[in-house]
């Protein structure tokens, strides 16, 4: 990306301010980085261990497959799902608060005798993969702004910083070489001068 700029005081002093912003910034972009490189690798250990742990209450309930067929169906439905936006790092991510189940009613006493823990481990299942779902898509975002994060991070410490101190370094050079011509041309029309004088003198 070239720095746009003019060889003058006024461009020198702009450039100054926008390259003091960059190395002012640049240190919290890199602790943003860290933190939500952390952030990141908390999030997927997170949502993969509730992925783990729902695949095997599904093993651990394999043996109730048959009975799955006995149960009403739309005996047990999710009515709601409560995220809660949570900052990390500066960023916010969904985070599960709670999860609303609405139960039909049906006869306790005419309904096979394992519907109580049929409902339960339902619910129990859900409410596990809900939990890894939300994980996953509080990975996706942190995950997201760590990339935007370092992309800023390169952006100012590869490009943006080198090249205004590059340009600083051109204007200050140009304007130390229109200073010296400067004084050097009124140092030979002031030496031609005083040849005139003398050569008037005589």
């Amino acid at each position: 990306m070239a720095i746009k700029f003019q060889y003058n005081k006024t461009s020198l002093t702009n450039l100054g301010k926008q390259l003091k912003i960059r190395q002012n910034a640049l240190p919290t972009l890199k602790n943003k980085e860290s933190a939500l490189r952390v952030s990141v690798i908390t999030a997927k250990a997170e949502a993969q261990a509730q992925a783990d742990e729902l695949e095997s209450k599904i093993q651990e309930y394999d043996y109730l497959a048959a009975l799955w067929n006995e149960l009403q169906p739309g005996l047990i439905r999710i009515s709601d799902v409560h995220l809660k936006t949570v900052k990390i790092a500066g960023v916010k991510a969904p985070q599960l608060e709670k999860i609303d189940f609405e139960l039909q009613p049906f006869n306790a006493f005419a309904a096979p005798a394992w519907y109580a823990d049929g409902i339960r481990i339902l619910k129990e299942l859900s409410t596990l993969g809900i939990e890894s779902e939300v994980s996953e898509e509080r990975r996706r975002i942190l995950e997201f702004n760590r990339k935007k994060t370092t992309q800023k991070v390169n952006l100012y410490e590869k490009v943006q910083i080198p090249g205004y101190q590059e340009a600083i370094r051109k204007i200050k050079r140009y304007m130390e070489d229109e200073e010296n011509l400067s004084k050097a041309s009124s140092k030979i029309v002031k030496n031609r001068h005083a040849a005139q004088e003398e050569e008037e003198g005589l």
